[in-house]
């Protein structure tokens, strides 16, 4: 099963905040499979921050979507991330993107993520890693996602993936 976290920093050391991210996910239940390149993106929705690095990670676990989930937000804390502005700056952000085919809607989970496809810096290091994976919802390809997005955000190619 194809599984995708999203990761973003865009305060303090961003680029070793996502390194440590990918490792503390290795800590755990979870195997490493394909990073994408590190991007720097502009801000989206609140733009008077600093701008942002994020990468997509393809991974593979056991573990449910909900206990993936805890694991995401436990490593978010563990980097300092206090949820105290929607959209802020924030030292680490790691959002599960897609979990295969999954189509599901709990509290605090909806995957696909409701918004992916509609963001630039998620869809271009997506399309880095599984250009053909086809969304859940409609049908499409990655690669056509990012072809059809309406974000017109800058997203550069940054550095090297993160393993």
């Amino acid at each position: 099963m194809e599984i995708f976290v999203g990761l973003g920093s865009n305060v303090g050391d961003r680029e070793k905040q996502l390194r440590d991210a990918a490792i503390s996910l290795r800590s755990y239940d979870v195997t490493l499979l394909r990073s994408a390149s590190l991007y720097i993106t502009e801000p989206r929705d609140f733009e008077d921050q600093p701008w942002f690095l994020n990468t997509v990670v393809e991974i593979g676990t056991r573990l449910p979507p909900l206990k993936l989930l805890e694991l995401c937000l436990a490593i978010e804390k563990e980097a300092g991330r206090v949820r105290d502005q929607s959209k802020g700056p924030r030292p680490l952000d790691l959002d599960i993107l897609l979990y295969g085919s999954s189509n599901l809607r709990a509290e605090g989970l909806t995957l696909p993520h409701p918004r992916y496809t509609e963001r630039r810096f998620v869809l271009a290091p997506l399309a880095e890693i599984a250009p053909d994976f086809r969304d859940p919802v409609r049908n499409l390809t990655i690669r056509q996602l990012l072809e059809d997005c309406a974000d017109k955000g800058e997203v550069r190619m940054y550095a090297p993936p993160l393993f």
